[in-house]
């Protein structure tokens, strides 16, 4: 590892931080929609556009803040990234109504944006390849699934003291408090400026947009993300609904078992970055163990399938479990998989824009996800969710192959 060691740790501590938050700040919502769509006087239509309006505001700025961070920075970028959505989670103290709710609910999506963008870019500038999937593990998809596994019971626990008003409040306090650690603490990795220095401008990107997109591999990227994003939204935000509606779940029961699908995402996270990183050091290309990890994540999802006709809710769980477990295995892979075939002054946009347009389709999905509910129940979803990760990997063995590491 280079060196300055400990300090690259807390950057990375920080980091999983910020994604943890992240996850924790978006996942309120659905934990409480239970309260919240009653008081609101909500319908799963109504929810779905309170959803949709935060995974369409999220799209448009990942790949905006993308190249934002390309240009000012990591530390810069992502602090001010979290600094709003944490005001704007606490905004949603607010709401009155559903359109309120969905307004409050764009603004988070305007702040997340920037997170996993400003996340891969500090992982490849701070870590070496033969560790990168690890950290990059860790730090993005482990660390957003511990604020997935947290906020199950941590929201419902919030909810029963302080109110689902009072919730939203101590999420915009806790990202109040890592945005004064990160401004503190972090400073540019071992480039040889001290603590004073550390706000001073990275340089611009070097990567015009047009340079990017003329790429197969970028449009392979961002067709995978678009392919299964909508996925993890659907779990992320209708899972909740679905043990409610259909397994009669009270919120007290959906605190005990909600977290248990993200608490595989986690761990699998991290043994799937582990994995790749124990290839490489085997001698095996960084690109060709990404892809080994990625292909055998994507055979795992169809069991999920069978949730729908799981005997009891904890039964569903489990099988849902499934699904987020190989999630983990193949996201943790195919973001490090973005640090390898991109350069990396170009890994910010280029995450920004896979990201787009994976919440452009996690937009669609969700608006589409309440009238389905409604009309055909929740198994015509959950069907879709399990089939698309195979034709997602056949995508990344046509499209993804690294790029010439030469600006326009």
């Amino acid at each position: 590892m280079r060196q300055g060691g400990a300090r690259l740790w807390l950057a990375a501590a920080l980091l999983a931080g910020a994604s943890a938050l992240n996850f924790l700040d978006r996942q309120a919502l659905s934990v409480l929609a239970p309260v919240i769509t009653v008081e609101l006087a909500m319908s799963n239509a109504d929810y779905g556009r309170a959803v949709s309006a935060f995974t369409l505001a999220y799209s448009v700025m990942f790949a905006g803040a993308g190249r934002l961070i390309d240009r000012v920075g990591t530390r810069l970028g992502l602090g001010l990234s979290v600094a709003f959505w944490s005001l704007a989670s606490a905004l949603h103290a607010l709401a009155r109504s559903g359109a309120e709710l969905a307004f409050f609910r764009a603004l988070l999506g305007v702040g997340e944006g920037g997170c996993f963008p400003g996340v891969a870019r500090a992982v490849v500038e701070t870590f070496p390849e033969r560790q990168r999937a690890l950290i990059m593990g860790i730090s993005t998809t482990g660390a957003s699934a511990l604020g997935a596994v947290v906020a199950p019971p941590l929201i419902a626990w919030s909810a029963a003291v302080l109110g689902w008003r009072g919730t939203f409040l101590a999420t915009g306090l806790l990202g109040a408090l890592w945005v004064a650690a990160w401004f503190l603490f972090l400073y540019p990795p071992a480039r040889g400026k001290d603590r004073k220095a550390g706000a001073a401008r990275q340089p611009a990107a070097r990567f015009p947009l047009r340079w990017l997109l003329a790429h197969r591999t970028v449009w392979g990227l961002a067709l995978t993300r678009f392919l299964l994003d909508p996925a993890v939204y659907i779990y992320m935000f209708w899972i909740p609904q679905y043990l409610n509606r259909e397994r009669g779940a009270s919120l007290e029961d959906i605190g005990r078992l909600a977290w248990i699908p993200f608490f595989t995402l986690g761990v699998s996270s991290c043994l799937g970055g582990a994995a790749s990183d124990a290839l490489l050091r085997r001698g095996w290309p960084a690109v060709r163990a990404r892809k080994l990890i990625m292909g055998m994540a994507a055979l795992l999802t169809p069991i999920s399938i069978l949730a729908v006709w799981a005997p009891s809710a904890f039964g569903a769980v489990l099988l849902f479990g499934v699904l987020l477990l190989a999630h983990g295995f193949w996201m943790t892979n195919y973001m490090t998989l973005t640090t390898d075939v991109v350069p990396a002054g170009a890994v910010a946009s280029v995450v920004g824009l896979a990201g787009m347009a994976g919440g452009v389709a996690g937009f669609a999905a969700n608006l589409g996800a309440g009238h389905i509910v409604d009309a055909l129940g929740f198994a015509p979803v959950f069907v879709a969710c399990g089939l698309l990760y195979p034709v997602g990997y056949l995508v990344v063995l046509s499209f993804v192959h690294p790029v010439p590491a030469r600006a326009a």
